[in-house]
């Protein structure tokens, strides 16, 4: 078998053999699948979640009984007319006529139905120096967005002719619009800088453009595999954007890492001296096996998603877990077929100034360096290995202490002018909005269902809360009713007190909820009275997300828990990759709380006044984290396992583990790091917040986690850390047995030499 006799057994490596023995059969398949998942996918069409389905609670009820009543609400939109000197009113003359005239516009484009002017709805605020006019958008409201401008338009036509008066458009239409553009435009510009971010990193890892271009050609044509699977499965599980866009990050991370992986064992192997078919070899038994351990416990913990109840996590969760099973598969099967096929020619396309090789071969010195590993992290570790005791205390005591202000975490959906602040005009009119009209932009919304809507005590409960709503001090008004009368609903509309101020709302709601409707529509027997709205669903989600919170933890650290054991037959090595991973998670929500919520630093990268974290992203970072900080625990750990199984002491096997480890995953949490990073970038708060956490998390779990606290727990429990009880001997095994390879001993280190990455 060459230079090296290699006996191989496990998943991994069967693949990796094969596709190796069968390369063109290995690229025409994975090729032949990427090409019929497209294909399928689009011709099933993406189903989306239906916003009925997106929370349970009252918001979902309410959506229901709407969408089973077949009530089509329109889009609401307003038009604030307000003085800008503070002293001209809303009976001036010149103030009429400009509310006659937005009112002819808006009317004028037909696009618009219901125009009511503020004269006539009494929507003019207490001061006198603001007025609503008021409408609806015609079509469906989901799609209401995509119609709105000339109605904008025309709006901006009559402020020019009144440069004395502030004249904006706002409302779901208008904001949808302005939400999915900036939305839009953020991810756009996130994707179109991810790749070649990725790209560049890997040209100056490998020093070659064809290694470097591997990785991402995995990553791309997985993700693009992933996206037709999603229109298929969309059939059983209803997809929407943000799950395509989770989709896209979590694809490109974990599909460079996998191959990266594998990639840079093969060439390890062949720096050592053995002939391409052994190298490959144990590349499939190695880093092949340790792909599929991190990519299965990836996928466990992403399916963790799946148990929150909410819609818009199930389908990022199913999504999340598709693409990273299709990288996985793609790692050990196409990828070794490549490998074996360009042979020599992964050097291909050489960087002059990286790496240089006169001789146009692979540069020996540069062979041994990587087979030696990486200076920076030889000299950490000879450090933490000669304290292991107080460098665990250190690392992990400043760990604790960058975790202590998550106690303190607070969540929240986030309002407009929270998630975009000043950056849009918009913002600036949903916040005079609220303080002329406390409440106006996102009023609680009551969906009553009886029997009989025009029932005498149906009637006059409906007025009773009407009443009761203003005088409890939960909405100054006006608080509007709408009938349906052939459906039996009524729709009541009650601005907040508290506006824009989640808590006061939140407060305001609950009266509502709690005092209000009971003493009046609750006293009717057979009538529902559901009560929705922004407010009410973000204090909805909030309590579905913490409900939820249990049994997602439970799942993703049992199961994680669970795969460690079986993978490594050690007790000791399960629990300290749970317990290392938690504190990883810890501390990036304890930077997060710190950045986001505190506004430690918060100028740094643009998030001045947020004053909270976004409601899904605790749950969503815990998730990902822990899924993804597998792929750099597993890599290690399964290095200094072999290490140990071929003979080495404990502590030697730490060193060897996590030197020859250092560069592949310095590579991996760069890239990992660049690519979130350019989401803490972007406009959007809580996209900041995500980008922030995510590459705040990689950084510290690829280097105090990885080179400190892992070889000094390691090194503190020496021979423990391979115990099993003998209770437990009997699990099935999934450890693989690659045999100590005969080759050719190692050349000599050169002193002085640099060490690639």
């Amino acid at each position: 078998m060459g230079n090296g006799d290699t006996r191989v057994r496990g998943i991994a490596a069967r693949a990796g053999g094969w596709s190796a023995r069968h390369r063109w059969a290995a690229v025409g398949i994975w090729v032949l699948f990427v090409v019929l998942a497209m294909a399928v996918g689009s011709a099933a069409g993406r189903v989306d979640v239906k916003n009925s389905d997106q929370l349970k609670g009252e918001t979902h009820t309410a959506a229901k009984i709407i969408e089973d009543a077949g009530i089509k609400e329109p889009a609401h939109e307003t038009v604030l007319v307000q003085a800008r000197d503070g002293r001209t009113t809303a009976t001036d003359p010149r103030f009429r006529a400009a509310v006659t005239e937005v009112v002819r516009a808006v009317d004028g484009t037909g696009q618009v139905t219901d125009v009511t002017s503020p004269y006539d709805t009494k929507t003019i605020s207490r001061d006198g120096h603001s007025a609503l006019v008021q409408f609806a958008l015609r079509g469906d409201a989901d799609t209401a967005g995509e119609r709105v401008q000339p109605v904008v338009k025309a709006v901006a036509t009559v402020q020019k002719g009144h440069e004395e008066l502030r004249i904006e458009e706002i409302g779901a239409a208008s904001m949808q619009k302005t939400f999915s553009d900036a939305f839009g435009d953020d991810f756009k510009q996130a994707e179109y800088s991810a790749v070649p971010v990725a790209l560049g990193i890997l040209l100056i890892a490998f020093g070659a453009l064809v290694a470097a271009l591997l990785p991402v050609g995995l990553a791309i044509t997985a993700i693009m595999a992933t996206m037709g699977l999603m229109g298929i499965v969309s059939h059983l599980q209803p997809m929407n954007d943000t799950a395509n866009s989770v989709m896209l990050l979590v694809g490109l991370a974990v599909g460079v890492d996998y191959c990266l992986f594998y990639l840079r064992r093969e060439r390890e192997e062949r720096a050592a001296g053995r002939d391409a078919g052994t190298a490959l070899r144990i590349a499939a038994a190695t880093s092949g096996r340790a792909v599929i351990v991190s990519g299965v416990t990836v996928c466990v913990a992403m399916a963790g998603m799946l148990f929150t109840g909410l819609a818009t996590f199930e389908a990022m969760g199913l999504a999340s877990l598709m693409v990273v099973a299709v990288a996985m598969v793609g790692s050990v099967t196409v990828l070794p077929a490549l490998l074996s096929l360009l042979g020599e020619r992964v050097e291909k396309g050489r960087i002059p100034f990286l790496h240089p090789d006169k001789r146009g071969r692979r540069d020996a010195r540069r062979g041994r360096s990587e087979q030696q590993g990486s200076r920076l992290w030889g000299a950490v570790l000879k450090v933490v290995l000669a304290k292991p005791a107080v460098s665990l205390v250190v690392a992990a005591g400043a760990l604790l202490a960058v975790a202590a202000p998550a106690l303190g975490m607070k969540t929240q959906n986030l309002t407009l002018n929270q998630e975009f602040g000043d950056k849009l005009p918009i913002v600036a009119t949903y916040n005079r909005v609220n303080d002329a009209f406390p409440g106006g932009t996102e009023p609680a919304e009551v969906v009553v269902r009886a029997k009989d809507i025009n029932a005498a005590d149906v009637k006059a409960a409906l007025a009773d809360f009407r009443t009761r709503a203003i005088s409890s001090g939960a909405s100054r008004g006006p608080v509007d009713i709408k009938l349906h009368d052939a459906q039996n609903v009524a729709v009541i509309s009650v601005p907040l007190v508290g506006g824009s101020d989640l808590d006061k709302a939140s407060r305001s709601l609950e009266l509502l909820r709690d005092t209000v409707r009971p003493d009046t529509l609750g006293k009717v027997d057979g009538v529902q009275a559901p009560i929705t709205g922004q407010v009410a669903g973000s204090h909805d989600f909030n309590d579905q997300l913490i409900s939820s919170v249990v049994p997602v933890f439970a799942f993703v650290v049992v199961f994680a828990f669970l795969l460690m054991l079986l993978s490594f037959r050690s007790l000791t090595v399960a629990i300290t990759s749970i317990v290392l991973n938690l504190l990883s998670v810890g501390a990036a929500y304890g930077i997060l709380v710190a950045v986001f919520q505190h506004g430690w630093g918060a100028s740094l990268v643009g998030a001045e006044g947020v004053g909270a974290i976004v409601s899904w992203l605790p749950l969503f970072l815990f998730v990902i984290l822990f899924g993804l900080s597998m792929d750099y625990h597993v890599f290690v750990v399964s290095r200094i396992r072999e290490a140990r199984m071929r003979g080495r002491t404990t502590k030697d096997a730490i060193t060897h583990g996590v030197v020859t480890t250092a560069g592949v995953v310095t590579s991996a949490a760069v890239i990992m790091v660049a690519v979130f990073a350019i989401f803490g970038t972007l406009s959007m708060q809580s996209m900041k917040q995500m980008g922030v956490g995510l590459a705040a998390a990689v950084l510290i779990d690829a280097t105090v986690i990885r080179g400190v606290l892992l070889p000094a727990v390691m090194a503190l429990l020496g021979e423990r850390n391979w115990y099993l009880p003998k209770w437990l001997h009997r699990l099935p095994d999934l450890t693989h047995d690659e045999a100590a390879p005969v080759s050719p001993p190692p050349p000599p280190a050169v002193e002085g030499e640099r060490v690639g990455v």
